[in-house]
């Protein structure tokens, strides 16, 4: 689904050179479950937003699905991303302004722009998926008025309201408790098992259990398996 080759990722802060990520090589395969463990500041989150076409490397290639990445306008990423992938962050970036419910539509109105497909579903999935992730009685609330938990299971819901093929996520449980966030990661391995998806978590915990099918650790930018 995914093939990462010789990923290299350069940032400049002024006149320093940082090498966030350094020929990092992987394969992400349909259904497959993934987890890439680190320090902070070792490259996780910008190889995560490499293999979800969030970022363009400096250097090799990602193929998604069998397209080269780094050879597609942005325009035909975000359309790919949206159709295809599911992202959940540490920092949730529910909209403010926008009750649970309208969070959780909004990709799946962006999608509406090239595959049509009736408000009136779209909302009666999102219900659904709320239902799923415990929140079907906060769908009216704003953000504000959610707890932490409550406010990542929104994000979530968000992620899989296209019913993507692939989860992608970072640090999931970083702004959690260990008894919050052991329930967050619970929801997200149901889930997956239940829709079929593939699943890679970033995260600094290297106790996290569940049995992946693949383990990789990164450091100064070099990831090992």
């Amino acid at each position: 689904m995914i093939k990462a080759i010789n990923l290299s990722k350069t940032y400049f802060q002024g006149k320093a050179k940082i090498e966030a990520v350094k020929r990092a090589s992987l394969v992400i395969s349909k259904k497959e479950t993934v987890l890439i463990t680190g320090p902070s500041g070792a490259g996780k989150s910008t190889l995560l937003h490499l293999l979800g076409g969030l970022d363009t490397p400096t250097d090799g290639k990602i193929i998604f699905d069998g397209q080269d990445f780094c050879t597609l306008s942005d325009k035909a990423r975000s359309r790919i991303r949206n159709k295809k992938a599911g992202f959940v962050f540490q920092f949730y970036h529910l909209l403010p302004e926008f009750s649970v419910l309208e969070n959780v539509i909004l990709p799946a109105l962006i999608k509406r722009r090239y595959e049509a497909e009736s408000v009136k579903n779209i909302t009666a999935r999102a219900g659904s998926l709320l239902e799923l992730v415990g929140l079907a009685s906060r769908a009216s609330h704003r953000p504000r008025e959610l707890s932490g938990g409550e406010s990542q299971r929104a994000a979530i819901a968000r992620a899989l309201i296209n019913s993507p093929e692939i989860l992608l996520c970072d640090e999931p449980t970083g702004n959690l408790d260990s008894k919050i966030g052991g329930g967050i990661m619970d929801s997200l391995w149901r889930i997956r098992e239940k829709n079929g998806m593939a699943l890679v978590i970033i995260t600094h915990d290297e106790k996290l259990g569940y049995d992946f099918d693949k383990r990789f650790h990164i450091k100064d930018g070099i990831l090992e398996e």
